[in-house]
């Protein structure tokens, strides 16, 4: 899959409110296509989790984990995502 296709297939299903199972199968690849589109670096991710705790309806956020790094992305309608490093 190309990366900014899959990028965009991320911030889609955010844009639709789809439900949260849709949301879940979205892969660490997807997001972290969207984060390296904003360059951020992310070798071989490993692991995409949904924090339902910080999410809200009109944007998810995921806790990402690279072989290099782990993130917080928080995926807005129609914004970049807004990206946190964590530590590791």
């Amino acid at each position: 899959m190309n990366t900014r296709f899959a990028g965009i297939v991320v911030v889609l299903a955010a844009l639709t409110g789809t439900t949260a199972p849709m949301l879940a199968q979205t892969s660490a690849d997807d997001v972290a296509a969207q984060i390296r589109t904003q360059g951020y670096r992310c070798d071989a991710p490993v692991t995409a989790v949904r924090d339902v705790g910080r999410s809200r309806p009109d944007s998810a956020v995921w806790i990402l984990t690279c072989g290099n790094a782990r993130y917080r992305v928080r995926l807005v309608p129609d914004m970049a995502a807004r990206v946190t490093k964590l530590k590791k």
